[in-house]
């Protein structure tokens, strides 16, 4: 039995059916000849989700993504030294010691997975310089992710490969150009990083990555150029915060600011999250919600899965694939 038959057989009701009306809804969007933006909060990329996440941008199930900074380094991160991670299962055991020693150890953790600071972190930090340089002298600016993909495709971290390359979505949406939007890159490692290098005057303009002011209007050009001739662009939140919130407010922009009222709503909606409904909390809110603030319809398709993402989203991208 493989994935998606003994999942419709056994994921019934509940929160064990959401998965299943999620999934179905997603495939019918895109067989409807729609488009799908997926958004990566908390550290999915850490969590490994690329291994099915790749497979997705290479069958073309996914046309857009909306990441956090780190999960636009991590996946990277993982690409060029995964055998340096360590994994602590043990991690809810952990004293304040405990901590202590790994930070010693220039070990970062994330919940039970510790990145390598210099294996990871500086191994990135000396190949990026040197393209923010270069940009930098030459009066350019790009996306954070762009430079991610002058890096990737220039194949200069080849040497570097830890796990097979093609369980890296950045590698595959670099080979795509899939577009991507990060905002608040600023609060990431790498932002971090950026930051340094501009306060040492290595940088010498600081807008040499591009902002997230510039990543709203790339996307709301973006939107407006896919979803029309009745095509219209799903959004599958995985979590909650900047990277869902960012760039659902695209559709009120682009009706209420720029008045292109011709432009659809979002034609698909699910979120996974463990996130209770509550006040006030983005991530708590139910997709209703969004019907209030020009984002949704009240036909729009909406799903919400009340669990853990690393469980739900590979099930639900498994029925997605036919898997």
């Amino acid at each position: 039995m493989n994935v998606t038959n003994f999942l419709k057989k056994h994921y019934k009701h509940f929160n064990a059916a959401s998965v299943i009306d999620a999934a179905e809804g997603y495939k019918t969007h895109l067989n409807n000849g729609g488009k799908m933006m997926i958004t990566l909060a908390g550290a999915m990329s850490t969590a490994e989700l690329g291994i099915i996440l790749a497979e997705m941008i290479r069958q073309d199930k996914v046309q857009a993504i909306s990441c956090t900074g780190a999960n636009l380094e991590e996946d990277i991160f993982n690409l060029v030294a995964h055998d340096f991670y360590e994994r602590v299962p043990h991690y809810r055991e952990l004293s304040a010691a405990d901590e202590e020693a790994l930070l010693e150890r220039h070990m970062n953790r994330v919940t039970d997975t510790c990145i390598p600071e210099e294996e990871a972190m500086r191994r990135i930090e000396h190949t990026v310089l040197k393209f923010w340089e270069k940009a930098d002298q030459e009066g350019k600016s790009y996306f954070p992710h762009e430079f991610f993909y002058q890096i990737l495709l220039s194949g200069e971290l080849e040497q570097y490969y830890q796990i097979d390359p093609k369980n890296s979505w950045m590698l595959e949406a670099a080979k795509k150009n899939l577009p991507i939007i990060c905002p608040g890159w600023e609060d990431s490692t790498l932002g971090n990083i950026f930051s340094s290098h501009v306060i040492n005057g290595d940088i010498k303009n600081v807008h040499t990555v591009k902002t997230g002011i510039q990543y709203m209007m790339y996307l709301a050009d973006w939107y407006t150029e896919n979803a029309k001739d009745d095509s219209t662009i799903g959004f599958f939140q995985i979590g909650g915060g900047i990277a869902g919130d960012f760039p659902i407010c695209v559709v009120p922009m682009l009706h209420q600011d720029l008045q292109r009222t011709g432009v659809p709503l979002w034609g698909y909606f699910a979120q996974i999250s463990d996130s209770t409904t509550s006040y006030g909390s983005y991530s708590g809110a139910v997709p209703n919600e969004k019907i209030t603030w020009g984002k949704l319809g009240k036909e729009t398709p909406k799903f919400v899965i009340e669990s853990d993402a690393t469980i739900v989203a590979p099930l639900i991208f498994a029925i997605v694939l036919d898997m």
